[in-house]
């Protein structure tokens, strides 16, 4: 009788053990009605009831993970961006405005160049940071030119104002350098600005290595955004690889021979030689040793020393 009243309200979902705890409180003789009101009084659920009471739990994956969960998304963008083979850029742009103002006036045309350069060449996303306060009328001591621009990138969702406000008459500004780093670091793009970060570098570790390899510096040549061919020196990436996620590597080419047919090394030569491309490249002693050699004819023995 214990076992069949067990096996019974196993399927109803509850739990040997809370069954085995009223069977013993009320007797085996129990009636079945009696013992599920048991089970409903001591709060017992069967177990469908709890998964479906149980809401599912989003999953935070760490970044950088082989998980095929998706991620969270951020607002406002297209699942596009995560097709496009180029990487997200992140400007610094009181840096670009103050450098195509000869650090004396804030122009927001060098900005427009900046974009437009990154436009051109086929990046969907771009964020230029700026902070708040320079939605505010120009001032003697810090003098804007072509303020309507800020206005017009922040009607296209490419310009984001970093938080400020006033306190007692002082402002109080947020650091916008933190802001570039970090959404930059997160997005896995480029920072474009000719600022070295070295006080966040010192922050955090991983933020020192991001900023060393996706530091993206530049100049203005006559009103012309011009970023280096090569961002990380003469042995680093091409600008077209380092602004990719997936970098194209070179084809090999082999330099033709400084000596050319002068040339002594033989096979030990480490340059192309167009005159010999099938020939087996010997060296000038060894070619000399298989010319002096002279066959023998039969039947006669080489002469004595």
């Amino acid at each position: 009788v214990h076992q069949s009243k067990l096996d019974f309200f196993c399927k109803l979902g509850y739990g040997k053990q809370d069954i085995c705890k009223v069977l013993e409180n009320l007797g085996q003789e129990a009636l079945e009605d009696d013992v599920l009101k048991e089970l409903i009084r001591m709060g017992s659920k069967p177990q469908a009831l709890e998964n479906q009471a149980q809401p599912s739990q989003l999953k935070l994956v760490a970044r950088g993970s082989c998980s095929t969960t998706p991620g969270l998304k951020w607002l406002g963008e297209d699942e596009s961006d995560g097709s496009n083979s180029l990487r997200p850029i992140v400007i610094d742009g009181s840096n670009v405005a103050m450098s195509h103002g000869n650090k004396e006036v804030f122009s927001c045309w060098g900005i427009q160049l900046a974009v437009d350069w990154f436009r051109e060449r086929g990046h969907t996303y771009i964020k230029v940071f700026v902070p708040l306060w320079r939605k505010e009328p120009p001032r003697q001591d810090s003098p804007i030119a072509d303020q309507h621009i800020l206005e017009e990138l922040e009607k296209q969702s490419i310009l984001v104002y970093t938080p400020s406000r006033k306190v007692k008459g002082k402002r109080v500004v947020c650091y916008d350098d933190r802001y570039i780093v970090k959404v930059a670091y997160e997005k896995d793009g480029v920072i474009v600005s000719n600022d070295h970060y070295r006080d966040l570098q010192n922050e955090n570790p991983e933020w020192k290595w991001f900023i060393e390899q996706r530091l993206l510096m530049y100049s203005f040549v006559s009103n012309r955004f011009m970023p280096p061919d090569d961002p990380l020196g003469r042995h680093g990436p091409t600008l077209n690889n380092f602004l990719s996620k997936k970098p194209v590597l070179p084809e090999k080419k082999w330099q033709p021979c400084p000596y050319g047919k002068k040339c002594t090394y033989g096979n030990k030569c480490k340059f192309y030689h167009p005159e010999r491309p099938h020939q087996a490249q010997l060296s000038v002693a060894d070619e000399l040793r298989a010319k002096t050699k002279v066959p023998l004819a039969p039947g006669k023995e080489p002469a004595p020393c």
